[in-house]
C-alpha cells in the first residue's frame, strides 16, 4: 500500500527529475555525435521541467506558475531541436560526418 502513495510525495518527483538531469549531463559528456548530444540536452530540459512541475504541484501557491515555466522550457526545447537539426544537416553536408572528432578543424 505504501508504493501506491509514492505519487503523492515530492521526493519521488525530485529524484526522477534529478535522474533525468544526471542522465542528460552524462550523455552530453560521453556522446561523440551531435545527435546524441541533442538527445542528452533534451533529457536535461525534461529533468528541469519535471522539477518545476513537482514544485508547482506541492509547494506553489499559484498552480499556473510551474506550468508556465514548463511551457517556456518546451518552447525552448523545440526551438533548440529545430536549430540543432539544421546545424547537423549543414555539418553533414560539409564534412560527411556528424562525429564531433571529425569536425575539430572548424574555426569560429
Amino acid at each position: 500500500m505504501a508504493i501506491l502513495n509514492l505519487y503523492n510525495c515530492l521526493n519521488t518527483y525530485l529524484v526522477i527529475g534529478a535522474m533525468l538531469f544526471g542522465f542528460g549531463i552524462y550523455g552530453l559528456v560521453s556522446r561523440r555525435t551531435i545527435i546524441g548530444m541533442l538527445i542528452a540536452s533534451e533529457l536535461v530540459l525534461s529533468g528541469a521541467s519535471m522539477n518545476f512541475m513537482a514544485f508547482n504541484r506541492f509547494l506553489a501557491p499559484d498552480p499556473a506558475i510551474g506550468q508556465i515555466f514548463t511551457l517556456f522550457i518546451m518552447a525552448i526545447a523545440a526551438a533548440e531541436a529545430a536549430i540543432a537539426v539544421s546545424i547537423v544537416i549543414s555539418v553533414y553536408r560539409n564534412y560527411k560526418s556528424i562525429d564531433t572528432v571529425d569536425i575539430v578543424d572548424m574555426h569560429g
